[in-house]
């Protein structure tokens, strides 16, 4: 593919997947090469729902090159391990290296352990296709070969532990106990107080068992070890889902750039790296400031949000015009909360139940990245609720 400037997009999540389709569709005379190295692209929202088979894997974790066909996007699947910022140069993991024009980072994070023992080794994340085969391998064997007293821990009771342990006890139904461990004081923080409500009563209602104020200080193969209350108290379980948190690990640039807490990059509000002309950041690895200056939340809403005022970004950037600053437009908070249920506040609409759930649904699939298959995905979602 030849253009006049060359735009690399590292990450092929939400922010880098979308910004890369609008870059292509919007300027011809502009080359754009997506660097990542998984071959799905993952709709994490919806991977709840992936895991319980509500949801098929076509329509939540379509392939990157099916997504792209005819797109003017090149995707190579590879991974960055260092970017020169002087010669605007970065160099892959497989040895090549691509000069760039404008360079724009969206890496997704990576499982923040906190410097808890054993986390790496015997816990499971849940933020990749590998991460949810490895649970639906757990789940399975829970399943098929049940043991008296089964147990699994669940650990941070944020919007993804909330979410998963209420799928977990459904799939489960019984064969195990559930249990989701947070060492704040309630579930939820930050979240609006109708869902938090909704989600307590979904965790009481299929008896998952809330473990406020319990620090996590060891993960071993076969149990946890808890501080509660300055107690420190071991719990058997089969097996550990750690969403206590994400750490943003981006490719070494050189010369370093500054970053915040949790090693995200520290951007302006226009997306540009501090300090840069022709790196641009956006999606979870960005620290983007928000009107009193403190980072937009690693969310998928912000990433959709940022890519189409990063791809203008670019082009003007190009173009030697002015840019535009990103402004986050609170949609709203939308919550799985088992098979079939979902809790949903979002100017000025609660909602909670089957409905819930329907809507929710809906609505991703209508922000799926690429036309084609945000058509194809909603049509079958479509037919599947209206069969009889």
């Amino acid at each position: 593919m030849v253009g006049q400037f060359r735009v690399v997009v590292v990450g092929g999540g939400f922010a880098g997947l979308t910004t890369a389709l609008a870059l292509a569709h919007k300027r011809s005379s502009v080359s754009v090469v997506l660097v990542e190295p998984q071959e799905h692209f993952l709709f994490t929202p919806l991977l709840y729902e992936l895991l319980s088979g509500e949801l098929q894997t076509w329509q939540v974790a379509p392939k990157l090159d099916h997504l792209l066909v005819g797109c003017g996007v090149a995707w190579l699947q590879d991974r960055v391990t260092s970017i020169n910022r002087q010669t605007r140069c970065l160099t892959t993991g497989s040895g090549r290296e691509l000069s760039f024009d404008r360079l724009v980072l969206a890496c997704g994070g990576v499982l923040q352990s906190f410097g808890v023992p054993g986390v790496a080794d015997h816990a499971v994340g849940f933020r990749t296709m590998a991460d949810l085969r490895r649970l639906q391998h757990l789940v399975h064997r829970l399943q098929t070969r049940p043991h008296p007293l089964q147990r699994l821990a669940v650990v941070g009771a944020g919007a993804s532990g909330v979410e998963l342990a209420c799928k977990l006890a459904d799939l489960l139904a019984g064969k195990a106990v559930v249990e989701l461990i947070e060492q704040g004081d309630k579930i939820l923080a930050g979240s609006r107080e109708f869902n938090r409500q909704q989600a307590l009563a979904a965790l009481q209602q299929r008896d998952v068992r809330l473990r406020c104020r319990s620090r996590v200080q060891v993960v071993a193969a076969d149990h946890l070890t808890l501080l509660v209350q300055d107690q420190t108290e071991t719990l058997p379980c089969a097996g550990v889902i750690w969403t206590a948190g994400l750490a943003m690990a981006p490719p070494p640039l050189l010369p370093a750039a500054l970053v915040g807490p949790q090693g995200r990059l520290v951007c302006l509000a226009d997306l540009r790296l501090a300090g840069e002309e022709a790196i641009f950041a956006a999606g979870d690895v960005a620290a983007v400031p928000d009107q009193s200056q403190q980072p937009l939340p690693a969310t998928a809403q912000v990433a959709m949000q940022q890519a189409p005022v990063l791809a203008r970004n670019i082009l003007a950037s190009l173009d030697g015009k002015s840019l535009q600053d990103f402004h986050w437009n609170d949609l709203g908070e939308m919550l799985s909360l088992g098979r079939g249920h979902a809790a949903i506040t979002a100017k000025g609409l609660t909602m909670a139940g089957p409905t819930a759930a329907k809507l929710r649904e809906a609505t991703y699939m209508l922000r799926m990245p690429g036309a084609g298959h945000r058509l194809v995905a909603a049509v079958g979602w479509l037919g599947e609720h209206l069969r009889p």
